[in-house]
């Protein structure tokens, strides 16, 4: 697995995965990484430990997990008992407006990206069948979705998950806690300034003064807790949007070399080759063909 699908950093509307199972040889490798959404996590079978905010959690079957945004985290399975689990990942700022019809909901969908979580993890749910049938519904459909009917279709989805994610979050009489918002690891606050200047040229004394920190402490807290460079976590950024310009756009590859702050074309078709696999070019082509 790369640096970059390790950290999970989408632009998409919406990362959905139905019941992904590991095992063996194609073991599940957890690291430190963080996600630009909210992503939500259910565990349908599984044993392992889960750490957020410097704090360990068990994983096991019948929980549910949420993950917010540029949160840092990291799951690590017993790779000798299959891990089963769901995932959805979304934008919060792209749904909001979806949900204002629906005050109390809204308000439900809000505190779940900025309000200070007592736990990340509610446990014995078992496999609540209104979650369920709503996952096995979006994964039949996915294939047969185009593009335009996908935004539409996903906001669907996640107003009926919230609506069902909240009475299960409420049984479970978990409160939210009384501060407006969580209180922030560092190493977020540098997720979060990268999130703005990924796409200029990367200057470490310039990026320690705005954060109030000295360039080794700057350097040294991200790799300890990332487990990866400021400037592999730049790299692997900019592909990433780079793939999404390249499979959304029609902007030509130099366009999009500039746009994600690689000026000179050669350097970043051979950075993207290293990192995908393929040239740009080439990457656009199998995505098109594959529509």
């Amino acid at each position: 697995m790369s640096f970059m699908q390790n950290l999970s950093i989408s632009e998409s509307a919406l990362y959905f995965a139905y019941r992904r199972q590991t095992i063996g040889t194609d073991q599940f490798h957890g690291t430190f990484h963080a996600h630009k959404g909210v992503e939500i996590l259910f565990v349908h079978e599984g044993q392992g430990i889960l750490i957020v905010d410097q704090k360990s959690y068990e994983v096991r079957a019948g929980m549910l997990c949420v993950f917010q945004p540029y949160q840092l985290h990291h799951i690590q399975m017993n790779p000798d008992i299959r891990f089963i689990r769901s995932i959805v990942h979304f934008e919060p700022f792209l749904y909001e407006s979806y949900f204002e019809k629906w005050p109390s909901l809204l308000a439900f969908f809000k505190q779940m990206h900025t309000s200070k979580l007592p736990a990340p993890c509610i446990y014995n749910i078992g496999e609540p069948a209104s979650l369920l049938s709503l996952l096995s519904s979006l994964h039949e459909k996915i294939p047969s979705l185009s593009k335009n009917d996908s935004v539409e279709e996903f906001s669907l989805f996640l107003i009926a998950f919230f609506r069902a994610f909240r009475q299960i979050w409420e049984r479970s009489e978990v409160q939210f806690d009384s501060g407006p918002t969580r209180h922030k690891h560092q190493a977020e606050r540098i997720l979060s300034w990268l999130e703005g200047h990924y796409t200029e040229p990367l200057r470490l004394e310039h990026m320690a003064s705005e954060l109030h920190l000295s360039p080794y402490h700057l350097s040294h807290l991200f790799k300890e807790c990332t487990g990866n460079s400021i400037s592999e976590y730049v790299t692997a950024r900019r592909m990433q949007q780079a793939v999404m310009l390249l499979t959304s756009s029609e902007q030509s590859i130099a366009q999009i070399g500039e746009a994600i702050g690689i000026s000179n074309c050669s350097h970043f078709c051979k950075t993207f080759k290293s990192r995908m696999g393929s040239t740009p070019h080439q990457f656009r082509l199998q995505w098109q063909k594959q529509r």
